[in-house]
């Protein structure tokens, strides 16, 4: 079995309304920044920080992940890493975390390609409908913005043997108080 850490993130907080009218041009907010900073700056803290980031292409998912992989320093991190499972050291935008996308395919796929440390950035309520999937409960509260969900994922090495992987909650982190919430 392979075991990967999965980090389920939903952006921070965005403006209401983009200067063109488009949802997925909406940009986060001085606070979303700030309250991402402060989440990465707790990832990093606690030895949590990813090694993939894959995020949905609209505007304030794409900001949420490109903050934290700064924070993170990720590139460097792959770079000095021995087995990264494949990670680029750069977000990766994929259509799967866009609103509606298959987040648990991508999901799989990450783990089956065996990415160690996998974040995903996205959009409710698909990530909090993932998370459910994963661990058969959601948190109480739905995913708050900026509010990261750890998942540990046991995958087969072996494609022919790849059925559903076993998966567990590792912990919840509350984007506004800090606070980490372990099973």
């Amino acid at each position: 079995m392979r075991g990967v850490k999965l980090y389920v993130m939903r952006h921070g907080p965005a403006e209401d309304t983009s200067p063109t009218g488009r949802d997925g041009d909406r940009a986060l907010t001085p606070e979303g920044r700030e309250r991402t900073r402060a989440v990465a700056r707790a990832l990093v803290t606690a030895g949590e920080a990813p090694l993939t980031i894959v995020a949905s292409p609209l505007v304030r998912a794409l900001q949420t992940a490109e903050i934290v992989a700064a924070l993170t320093d990720l590139e460097k991190r792959v770079r000095e890493a021995k087995d990264a499972g494949g990670a680029p050291g750069a977000v990766e935008i994929r259509r799967e975390m866009a609103p509606g996308g298959d987040t648990l395919g991508l999901v799989l796929e990450l783990a089956r390609a065996g990415r160690k440390r996998a974040m995903v950035v996205g959009h409710e309520p698909d990530l909090s409908m993932l998370v459910s999937r994963l661990i058969g409960r959601q948190p109480e509260q739905g995913m708050l913005k900026s509010m990261v969900v750890g998942v540990k994922i046991e995958t087969a090495p072996d494609a022919a043997a790849a059925g559903r992987p076993s998966t567990a909650l590792r912990f919840i982190l509350d984007p506004k108080s800090l606070q980490w919430q372990r099973d």
